[in-house]
């Protein structure tokens, strides 16, 4: 049997964003797609995910899955056989994103959820492309669907989440970086930057995608991590 593969998905999305790929690479291998919304911290996430993980498995998540994967590996780097990480920020918070997420939170609580995502949240998360307005709208049933209270957990979740450039130059397992050039939320230096720091890591770049590329280029995302499920474990 191929190795498991285990998908965490970004803030405010469940399992839907991964459709294309939990159909195609559930072919020939174990996919299991796990929250990251069942804790306050990163590090309560991370810590109740590895009880409930195969043994050992490849990773692979998209923004803040990306980041629960780097504290998985962080803790635990014998258990991942390799790792993927889409539109992901290794870096902690500036003090201008984080007191962004501030008003955010506030109008959350408050029972303004649904009008700050259509207006301040969708349009920075999906590229220009044109799978815009149905990756929108994807978006949009995910976040509705998983409610503020969530969303007014992961956000400071995010806030205080800790900077992982130690973790990334630590990491010997395969590795694929895989970007939107169109990313408003992680933007593509700081994902180039991230790939730079981790030994042997593979940096791919979608074209006209935004941060949601499994909606944007659901193609292009399923075909790269094909590609790097076949990369050897052996990278010396």
């Amino acid at each position: 049997m191929a190795e498991p593969l285990v998908l965490l998905p970004g803030m405010m999305c469940d399992a839907r964003v991964w459709a294309t790929q939990l159909t195609v690479l559930s072919y020939e291998r174990p996919v299991t797609v796990a929250p990251v919304c069942t804790g306050d911290r990163i590090e309560e996430i991370a810590s109740g995910l590895l009880s409930s993980l195969p043994t050992k498995f490849a990773l692979c998540g998209h923004g803040m899955g990306g980041i629960v994967a780097l504290e998985l590996i962080r803790r635990a780097p014998e258990r991942v056989i390799r790792l993927a990480l889409i539109g992901t920020n290794a870096l902690m918070d500036t003090p201008q994103e984080a007191a962004d997420r501030e008003p955010r939170m506030i109008g959350a609580k408050a029972g303004r959820f649904e009008q700050m995502l259509e207006a301040e949240l969708l349009p920075r998360y999906v590229g220009r492309g044109p799978s815009q307005q149905a990756a929108m709208t994807e978006l949009q049933d995910m976040a509705f669907s998983l409610g503020a209270d969530i969303y007014a957990r992961q956000e400071p979740a995010m806030q205080r989440r800790r900077d992982q450039q130690g973790t990334l130059r630590r990491i010997t397992q395969p590795t694929l970086v895989l970007a939107g050039s169109d990313d408003q939320v992680v933007p593509l230096k700081r994902q180039e930057f991230m790939a730079e720091l981790i030994p042997y890591a593979k940096l791919g770049v979608l074209d006209g995608v935004g941060h949601m590329a499994m909606l944007e280029d659901p193609e292009g995302v399923t075909e790269a991590l094909y590609e790097w499920m076949r990369q050897p474990l052996v990278l010396r």
